[in-house]
């Protein structure tokens, strides 16, 4: 069988949390299923990570609306058996079609994205489940909300998790942790969080938190930050301005994005790693900061629940001094540390890009036999 993949997400440098499913799942998807060929269409040059014995690179450069434009063209004149769009968009013209939804936030938190962008996340999702012939969600979450927001039948739904990323291991060695520290201007002892700096990961209440806990905790040294690592998203200079609000210019630190070769050092490091997003879709750095061993507090929204188990410290975001507690109880009490690390890397087991790679396939499988709409597959 010709699988087709929409690979531009995989082949983009600066990788986020979709970026880094598309890589992941189109390696282990090209490892599983050597009996069949992929094709995997991209805008720009795709990374050596996907050079592979069954794989046809097709890289269609093209200035503007590549998806719904070049894409398509594509599709009309040389369909795959069937496509897979890792990242929410099908193309007008499209063959037989499984699209991946990561999260619906721009539906519950509307005034996190610009509105060019809300209305086109809006519009294009809508009409992606609709199109396709089977939805791929990350969690039973997003399942749920694609039910209930855009009353998709829950039986063209399946709920695949994510993978982690397993070469990504804690880092024991303290002289590479304040090499890394040092890169980043990181003095002491750091909370850390990693992601997008946008509204939806509800930064300011945690910097408001931090704030309390530093005033009334004396069980840490007084050099301990907060590290808001990650890539400016959308009304960031909030945060800027709560930080300064507080004045705690000197504790809060934003070292931007962090590189890829220096996550695993930066994560181990961490006393602890934050994650009171207001929603999540999946939560990968809850996933990552198990795989290093470094405790974690997330929210209790979304599918962080799914993806924490009994990992986490699991708080009501939207309640600053819950998460100041959660912090200070974590800071406070070393056997809660140890015994959250424990059962981390126990929960960080079920998340595996072959076993996540596997229930894809199965799905890419069956569809052309699904009948209804679609071209006639390939030779």
């Amino acid at each position: 069988m010709l699988i087709g993949i929409d690979s531009s997400r995989a082949a983009r440098a600066e990788r986020t949390g979709t970026e880094a499913y598309s890589l992941h799942l189109i390696r282990a998807l090209l490892a599983a299923a050597p009996q069949h060929r992929f094709r995997l269409y991209a805008d720009r040059p795709l990374p050596h990570e996907l050079d592979a014995s069954n794989a046809e690179p097709r890289v269609m450069p093209f200035p503007r609306l590549w998806t719904h434009a070049r894409l398509s063209a594509e599709m009309l004149t040389r369909p795959p058996d069937v496509l897979f769009v890792p990242a929410h968009v099908v193309p007008l013209i499209h063959p037989r079609t499984v699209v991946t939804v990561h999260d619906l936030g721009y539906l519950y938190f509307p005034l996190a994205h610009p509105i060019s962008a809300r209305l086109y996340l809006d519009l294009s999702t809508r009409w992606s489940v609709r199109a396709a012939a089977r939805v791929i969600a990350d969690s039973q979450a997003t399942k749920d909300d694609l039910v209930r927001r855009y009353r998709t039948s829950p039986d063209k739904i399946s709920v695949v998790y994510p993978g982690r990323d397993e070469s990504l291991r804690r880092v024991n060695d303290p002289a590479a942790i304040e090499a890394v520290k040092r890169r980043y201007g990181i003095p002491g002892d750091y909370l850390l969080y990693l992601g997008t700096l946008q509204p939806r990961k509800n930064i300011t209440r945690l910097v408001q938190a931090f704030s309390i806990q530093s005033q009334i905790s004396n069980l840490v040294s007084a050099n301990l930050q907060l590290v808001v690592a990650g890539g400016k998203g959308w009304l960031y200079n909030d945060i800027y301005a709560k930080v300064k609000q507080l004045e705690l210019e000197g504790q809060v630190l934003f070292p931007g994005r962090v590189a890829e070769e220096d996550k695993a050092a930066l994560i181990s490091g961490a006393v602890a790693l934050l994650l009171p997003s207001l929603y999540e879709g999946f939560g990968l750095p809850v996933v990552e900061a198990m795989q290093c061993g470094t405790p974690v507090i997330c929210s209790n929204t979304s599918s962080l629940p799914e993806v924490a188990g009994e990992a986490a410290l699991l708080v009501d975001p939207t309640d600053v001094g819950e998460l100041a507690q959660a912090m200070w109880r974590l800071l406070d009490d070393a056997n809660l540390r140890q015994t959250l690390v424990e059962r981390g890397y126990t929960q960080a087991q079920k998340f595996s890009w072959a076993a996540c790679a596997d229930k894809v396939l199965s799905i890419l499988e069956s569809v052309p036999q699904a009948g209804g709409m679609g071209y006639r597959p390939t030779e």
